[in-house]
């Protein structure tokens, strides 16, 4: 079989099906309402352990960004259909930086345009930081960073 397995079946208890499926068939309509297509795949079942009626979720890589730059979500502000972040310079004054987003990853957004690798970027307390004020910045952890 010429298949390319590239499904992968996250089960209701959270584990992961330990086998790979493939697409069989994808809608090339896309659905309005959701921004999503239909797509069919099939895993094999050796074993019976997948029963008629059961709940999973099917993911698959659709694509990857290497070196991609990523901040919590949180920090991403919308305004008007457009979209920025305040930086922390390195005199510590803040600064509102139009940025273009990417992808979302978990509680992650890629940014594409608007920000350098190790530029320090607000994750709370944005509604205080106004261009040119003075800003005591503490380091963030994201829970589950890059799922």
């Amino acid at each position: 079989m010429g298949q390319q397995k590239i499904l992968e079946l996250v089960l209701s208890d959270g584990s992961v099906y330990p086998r790979k499926g493939w697409i069989v068939l994808a809608d090339r309509q896309v659905d309005v309402k959701t921004g999503t297509i239909r797509v069919a795949g099939a895993f094999e079942n050796p074993g019976g352990i997948l029963r008629p009626g059961m709940f999973g979720r099917v993911r698959a890589v659709t694509g990857v960004d290497k070196d991609a730059l990523l901040v919590p979500q949180r920090s991403v502000v919308e305004t008007q259909g457009s979209y920025s972040v305040v930086v922390v310079g390195s005199n510590n004054q803040a600064s509102i930086r139009p940025v273009k987003t990417g992808e979302r990853v978990g509680q992650m957004w890629v940014i594409t345009e608007g920000v350098k690798p190790g530029e320090q970027v607000i994750a709370e307390g944005m509604q205080k930081a106004r261009e040119g004020v003075t800003v005591r910045p503490k380091q963030f952890n994201a829970a589950g960073q890059g799922e």
